[in-house]
């Protein structure tokens, strides 16, 4: 069965942004225009941007148009670092010590992200908030989608805004499982703590405009004056 038309408009305009046609904040043409660029009814370009703007990848904006989704540092870490206060305030983390290193792909690694890559970068993080040790973040990336990162550290702080900016890549959504932990030996004499803090171990699939897994992502986080949030709609 072919897809519908509305789809392959949709497509299009997806590998348009992530080609770099279409910019991060740049708008869009117009329906009637995408429509007899694409040899479509206006109604059809309508219907791929309404399906676009449901994914957050655009953003329609009445009566001035609709523009790519424009990832900031703030926007980036709201979105994707879902850690919060006892009062519900959003935690900001605050950087303690990085990490960038390439290395060979293990098994797994190369069968789950893009590309099957050979080597991939490890960007390994310890993070603090207010002082205190809020938790540990180790991030694996193909190399060949983010050539030279090991040369930007620092980091910033979203990593989804550096990926987007410098690397066109545009994490559009991620795949979480949580699991109950301690801290354990390691990152006990890293963050000088007990062993035996409880910790919540994230490990995230992060996925780009194509649905292409880019990141794997391990957080081991220490939840005394903090929560992990989810809002479910």
């Amino acid at each position: 069965m072919s897809e519908p038309l509305y789809r392959s408009v949709y497509n299009t305009i997806i590998k348009r942004i992530a080609d770099g046609d279409y910019a991060p904040g740049s708008m869009l043409p117009s329906e009637t225009d995408l429509g007899t660029d694409l040899g479509v009814s206006q109604g059809t370009a309508r219907k791929a941007l309404i399906e676009l703007e449901l994914r957050g990848i655009v953003k329609r904006r009445q009566g001035r148009g609709t523009f790519v989704t424009l990832r900031t540092p703030e926007n980036s870490l709201f979105h994707f670092f879902p850690l919060r206060t006892d009062d519900g305030d959003q935690v900001v983390p605050e950087p303690v010590s990085e990490t960038v290193t390439r290395r060979k792909a293990t098994a797994k690694e190369k069968k789950m992200l893009f590309g099957q890559p050979d080597t991939v970068f490890v960007i390994s993080r310890i993070r603090s908030h207010n002082g205190t040790p809020l938790c540990h973040e180790v991030s694996v990336v193909p190399t060949k989608l983010f050539p030279g990162i090991q040369e930007r550290s620092p980091l910033p702080n979203a990593l989804y805004f550096l990926y987007q900016h410098s690397f066109s890549c545009v994490i559009i959504s991620a795949k979480e499982n949580l699991k109950a932990g301690v801290l354990g030996p390691d990152l006990a004499e890293k963050t000088q703590m007990d062993p035996m803090t409880p910790v919540i171990v994230s490990d995230r699939r992060a996925y780009d405009l194509l649905d292409r897994l880019v990141e794997l992502r391990t957080s081991t986080i220490i939840t005394n004056n903090t929560s992990y949030f989810v809002e479910m709609d």
